[in-house]
């Protein structure tokens, strides 16, 4: 006879988001129970938060900042040791004000006498006062109370970070906690010398989270879903505790970070920690597992699944099996997590990027994978990419109206890869049909088939924003990464959104293989264009990085490169160096292109030459001052 099905508790560990919880455990928690496994879940990650910017926890740092010598207190520490006493006043009701409990505060804290103000508040000197004494009166105006209060209270939560990170724990940070022990890391050794230190308050807190988790779900599996290498550190850390006080607790490790980095583990000292690990979607390798602690499957049959075999050496077992459909994997819940505990954050004044940390969105996919699947620079061969599956329209349908249902919320992110135009298109219409009043955004491809049309239809269905791939805006480079669109089709297409009252945020890239100065110049210079047509509103640099899973770091020779060899270890593979025989100084280039996107974000500099946000001679760009204008009056 089978033994009964344990209880199974997946936890978001620190950190991840503090506005919204990471869906990874919603789904899972989901999908279990419509298979009729008693599943529970928990945010650590915000419960951390929490615990430490309370009254108590401040007064534990504070006294931990103390005991400093005063020539190692940060600029942070020092401010906040000052002015002890107003934030231990202040914390409860400006996390409550942050939280939407308490809006009457925000009076007081755009008074600039009620909280306690330290250096972050500096950042407030780059704004130009409009003549009203106001550095935030011309982005708030006379009425944006309570999001200008919000803008400050959100310095005040980051000066505590910095309090956190400069008095207890110099890894600290709200989202990525010590990502630089996991990412990338070819060695478990960083990861297993901080996991051997004396705890710090931080990790004294988690500990007591954890403990306090277990003690109310008396769980037999805990699961740990990562998804990035800042969420790493804080899983073994759970896990540890776990293992310390509760070693027959099964503990299951899996998520993004997993799917992309540990593809070749084999450093047996993880499983000290974990049981498991788990490899892609989570639903088929998890229902094999669970059949195995129930005595149902042998371990040889496990799905996708890391082991330490009986020999104390890493082993792979993966029994093929097809993965459960993504129509059949059910409606992911949020029951168990503190939905109105969530912090809404306004760190960016810009009305499109705060959408990341501001609000609380219950998060949805379209689709599983990218429809796409060719860009060079993306890991198409990895199955979250690489499988692509989706649902009806119907059913995405009853899944948005059964969470609004549980949860009261009607806000939407959808986290598709790059949802489909076909599916936004049946499914825009579908909650129309139905007057389904919800607000959503998500990510797309900036594709022709996203016509006027289709915009005004998306928006007639609740679509607020829309955010996509721009990549090297240079129609050479778009080519060699096999992006499928063009500079002048993305114009096109991203002022049909905004024409249609759909805020839109590109995704930049530099760095590419063979991206010249010139290349970089140029693409700016397109940049400029696209905010000053109102094509975008919102965007963001990054550096090109090259994975082992992409078409790029499988094929470097076709992109004029040459790959690093990489170093040995048995943990975290994904960014591989490599030389671009062009010699480009990418990463002096990379401080111009972030300031120009951060002033052009808030409408400064728009018709000054491109030149001027680098801080040494760069060549005149090539393109054309009307480019973009005149792409928007011709038709495809």
């Amino acid at each position: 006879m089978p033994a009964a099905l344990p209880r199974v508790l997946s936890v978001i560990p620190p950190m991840t988001q503090l506005n919204t919880p990471y869906p990874s455990t919603a789904y899972l928690t989901g999908f279990l129970r419509s298979r009729g496994v008693p599943a529970w879940q928990e945010d650590l990650a915000i419960a951390l938060v929490l615990r430490l910017l309370s009254r108590d926890g401040l007064a534990q740092v504070a006294e931990r900042a103390r005991a400093l010598p005063a020539n190692a207190q940060s600029p942070a520490v020092q401010s906040f040791l000052a002015q002890q006493e107003r934030y231990l006043a202040t914390i409860g009701p400006a996390m409550a004000f942050l939280q939407g409990r308490d809006n009457t505060l925000a009076h007081r804290i755009v008074g600039r006498h009620y909280l306690p103000e330290g250096p972050r508040f500096a950042a407030l000197d780059v704004y130009e006062d409009d003549g009203s004494g106001d550095p935030l009166g011309w982005a708030f105006g006379a009425l944006g109370l309570t999001d200008k209060a919000k803008h400050l209270a959100t310095l005040y939560l980051n000066d505590l970070a910095d309090v956190l990170q400069g008095a207890v724990d110099a890894r600290f940070e709200f989202v990525r906690y010590a990502e630089q022990l996991a990412g990338s890391q070819p060695t478990f050794d960083p990861l297993a010398d901080a996991l051997v230190q004396a705890p710090t308050l931080v990790d004294e807190v988690l500990q007591q989270l954890t403990h306090e988790a277990v003690a109310r779900h008396q769980p037999g599996v805990v699961l740990l879903s990562v998804p990035f290498p800042g969420s790493v550190y804080g899983a073994f850390r759970i896990a540890q505790a776990i293992k310390a006080q509760h070693p027959h607790i099964v503990t299951v490790l899996g998520g993004g970070f997993v799917n992309t980095e540990l593809r070749e583990l084999a450093d047996p000292r993880v499983f000290d920690f974990f049981d498991y690990v788990t490899l892609d979607a989570g639903e088929r390798p998890l229902l094999a597992l669970l059949e195995h602690l129930q005595g149902q499957r042998g371990r040889q049959r496990l799905v996708r699944t890391f082991v330490r075999n009986d020999d104390g050496a890493v082993q792979y077992v993966h029994l093929a099996e097809p993965d459960v459909a993504f129509a059949e994997i059910g409606t992911p819940t949020w029951v168990g997590l503190p939905l109105q505990r969530y912090l809404s954050l306004l760190d960016m004044l810009n009305p499109m990027h705060r959408l990341w940390s501001d609000g609380r969105w219950n998060k949805l996919t379209v689709a599983h994978g990218c429809y796409w699947k060719k860009c060079s620079f993306c890991d198409v061969n990895l199955d979250y990419i690489g499988r692509y599956e989706g649902a009806s329209a119907q059913v995405l349908a009853d899944r948005i109206a059964a969470i609004v249902a549980e949860t009261g919320q009607t806000g939407f992110h959808f986290v598709d890869e790059a949802a489909p135009p076909k599916a936004l298109k049946a499914l825009a219409s579908e909650l129309i049909a139905r007057g389904t009043g919800i607000s959503w955004w998500g990510n797309v491809r900036f594709e022709k088939t996203f016509t006027p049309d289709l915009a005004e239809l998306l928006a007639d269905s609740g679509c607020i924003a829309i955010s996509g791939g721009l990549e090297v805006a240079s129609d050479r480079l778009l080519a060699l990464m096999k992006k499928g669109v063009s500079v002048d089709q993305v114009a096109r297409v991203t002022r049909a959104f905004s024409d249609a009252g759909i805020l839109v945020h590109a995704y930049l890239m530099y760095g590419f293989p063979t991206q010249t100065v010139q290349d970089t110049v140029d693409a700016l210079e397109y940049v400029r264009q696209l905010f000053e047509n109102g094509c975008i509103q919102s965007g963001f640099f990054h550096r090109f990085a090259c994975t082992v899973h992409s078409p790029v770091g499988q094929n470097p020779g076709e992109y004029g490169i040459a790959l690093a060899p990489l170093p040995p270890g048995g943990f975290a593979k994904n960014d591989v160096a490599f030389t671009d025989p062009t010699g480009t100084d990418h990463d002096a280039l990379g401080a111009g292109l972030k300031k120009a996107i951060y002033n052009y974000m808030h409408g400064i500099g728009l018709e000054e030459d491109v030149r001027m946000w680098f801080p040494f001679k760069v060549p005149k760009t090539t393109v054309r001052r009307d480019r973009i204008a005149r792409a928007l009056q011709t038709r495809p």
